[in-house]
């Protein structure tokens, strides 16, 4: 007797007990997978009309999202975007508003570049007192995890430091300090054979975690660190897309001059396009562990890029038109970027809209769908788009603010922003000369109206300098050391030498004799 009540009694814990899992399982909140790319541009991708690169596994996940066609990053850079993300505020506010490592005042003479002005000192680590959205879901029993690029401080100041459980590659680094094949020189990313593919290894790490925190509340961050220069693939990949350049028609001039460097002018370089399909591969990856382990219909996905693809400077990478400019600038072609957020359960008629977002508002977006209350004193500078993936209009007059009191490397100025009702103010600090654009007719930003409108460009420029003032912006000086001349000879050798030299370099990509190196920057293990 004594034994049969005591094997009931067992009996009834287990039922309990699994009625409790059943519970949490079914109840648990929402997860979510954020995944941010770096240096991808809003035309880099199938879904914004790239005849050029080929990403299915984007196509996918755009099915069933809201694509937000006016969607910037809160920076023409990789650091201060990320920070943004993190907090929730501009970059004036935080203060990352260049990326860490970047020379600033005295030392900026260093680089020969001969400007009018000495860029201002930044906050060169993600400021503590900060509440980061990873650090909000932690307190609520999530688990964290982040896989590639941090870029917000050195040690001290990683992924681990500020809200995340696990750190699979994220340190100091902007781009991959070994390359996108193994070795990967990354003490944060140990590895595993030679030849192995950096950014399928990141969404494998990430893969792996989803799988082992299926049963958990779960914030995931995959931050690649494609496609930011040097940009590498295989000889399989090169010649997929040296082959379709081909069948699209190589031309022979591929470049222009900007105001300060040239820019590219089309999408045909083969190395990038292969660059640009690994990372869809990876995204490929991240959504069949979600399917797999039933996790697609819970999980909330982002995708997203930290700013404008690179058609200057760096590795001229891509083109951005018909949008004006590239990373570092400071037109639609430096901060306008692919936006996507998909909310399964959230079901709407409207899969696509032209309300302007930012990557602040991903902040309280985030907490106000999973349930979790706001932190409006944290994330000051970003609204809840939940009623706009709701099917729902949002009527709010609202500013956007950019501030970068630098010279980017790839050709923009230093400058401050406010975009408003469609109207863009461009404030030049070298000069305080204003450009005003109405969006998003004029995407390219070919036709500065601000004498036809001088008005409403004077009533924007002051809201704009009044909130620059009240976050307490720095600015940048003027260089008393500043020479016209050497200024002078260096674009003219830009105009003539270095146009060059890209139109050159770009046609010997596309020969189809090319080989970068015996073995393909490291994805070859045996030579030839």
């Amino acid at each position: 007797m004594f034994r049969s009540c005591k094997n009931l009694l067992l009996l009834t814990i287990i039922l309990l007990l699994n009625c409790k899992k059943e519970e949490v399982s079914k109840y648990k909140k929402p997860n979510i997978l954020f995944i941010l790319v770096d240096d991808l541009g809003y035309h880099d991708v199938s879904i914004t009309e790239s005849k050029f690169y080929e990403t299915p596994n984007v196509a996918k996940l755009a099915q069933g999202s809201m694509l937000f066609t006016q969607g910037y990053a809160a920076s023409r850079v990789c650091s201060p975007s990320r920070a943004s993300i993190m907090t929730g505020k501009f970059t004036a506010r935080h203060g990352i508003t260049d990326w860490i490592g970047a020379k600033s005042r005295e030392d900026w003479r260093s680089r020969n570049r001969y400007d009018k002005l000495l860029p201002t000192t930044y906050v060169k680590a993600l400021p503590k007192q900060d509440v980061t959205m990873a650090e909000a879901f932690k307190s609520e029993g999530y688990k964290t995890f982040f896989a590639g690029k941090w870029h917000l401080g050195a040690k001290g100041s990683y992924p681990e430091n500020h809200g995340f459980d696990i750190n699979k590659g994220g340190f100091h680094r902007g781009g991959p300090n070994g390359g996108y094949f193994s070795p990967f020189n990354n003490p944060k990313l140990k590895d595993k054979r030679r030849g192995e593919d950096l950014t399928l290894r990141l969404a494998s790490e990430t893969a792996k975690f989803i799988q082992e925190h299926k049963d958990s509340s779960f914030f995931a961050f995959l931050s690649f660190y494609a496609v930011h220069a040097p940009i590498q693939t295989t000889k399989t990949k090169w010649k997929k897309y040296r082959d379709k350049a081909d069948s699209l028609g190589i031309t022979q001039s591929g470049y222009s001059m900007e105001r300060i460097l040239p820019i590219r002018q089309v999408q045909d370089n083969p190395v990038y396009g292969g660059l640009v399909e690994t990372m869809d591969d990876a995204v490929g990856i991240v959504l069949k562990a979600l399917k797999d382990n039933n996790l697609d219909k819970n999980t909330i996905v982002v995708f997203t890029s930290d700013n404008g693809g690179v058609a200057s400077g760096d590795h001229y990478a891509t083109s951005n038109l018909p949008l004006r400019g590239g990373k570092g600038y400071q037109w639609e072609g430096g901060i306008r970027v692919p936006f996507l957020i998909k909310v399964p359960w959230l079901k709407n008629n409207r899969l696509e809209t032209n309300f302007p977002v930012v990557h602040t508002d991903f902040y309280p977006t985030f907490l106000d769908l999973v349930g979790i209350p706001l932190k409006p004193a944290q994330h000051k500078d970003g609204i809840s788009l939940k009623p706009v993936l709701e099917g729902k209009e949002i009527n709010i007059d609202r500013p956007l603010y950019w501030h970068y009191p630098h010279y980017g490397n790839q050709g923009g100025e230093p400058t401050s922003i406010i975009q408003q009702n469609d109207w863009k103010l461009i404030h030049y600090w070298e000069d305080n000369r204003q450009e005003l654009y109405k969006l998003p007719s004029t995407e390219k930003d070919e036709f500065n109206v601000i004498k036809e409108h001088s008005k409403l460009a004077k009533d924007l420029s002051n809201q704009l300098l009044t909130w620059l003032e009240e976050v307490g912006a720095k600015y940048p000086e003027k260089d008393v050391l500043f020479d016209k001349n050497k200024r002078k000879t260096r674009l003219e050798n830009i105009k003539t030498k270095k146009l060059q030299t890209l139109e050159k370099d770009r046609l010997k990509v596309l020969s189809k004799d090319f080989k970068p190196n015996k073995n393909w920057w490291k994805s070859k293990v045996t030579v030839d």
